[in-house]
């Protein structure tokens, strides 16, 4: 099965995280498919905190992968961040 989920980077009490889309049989840290994006819980809050490809992720949902609870929470942050700058832009 193909998931997507967090790959663990960074040093101790550093963590960086990215987003990738992996065989569920393969290491956490291991091979991947794709990178999708990137998150950094230890950034100041704002546009390079966590940056995700949404159009790469529907497009993997598609192909039927599944989504780390972790990762959907991000997803949705994500995709409701994205909605709140576009309206921006239009406005």
């Amino acid at each position: 099965m193909v998931i997507i989920r967090f790959a663990r980077g960074g040093s101790r009490n550093r963590p960086f995280f990215n987003v990738v889309v992996a065989d569920s049989r393969n290491r956490r840290d291991g091979r991947f498919i794709e990178r999708l994006g990137f998150y950094n819980p230890v950034a100041p809050e704002g546009p390079e905190g966590m940056r995700i490809e949404l159009e790469r992720v529907a497009y993997w949902q598609g192909k039927g992968a599944q989504l780390s609870d972790a990762v959907a929470k991000l997803v949705k942050r994500a995709s409701a961040t994205a909605k709140v700058l576009g309206a921006a832009a239009k406005a």
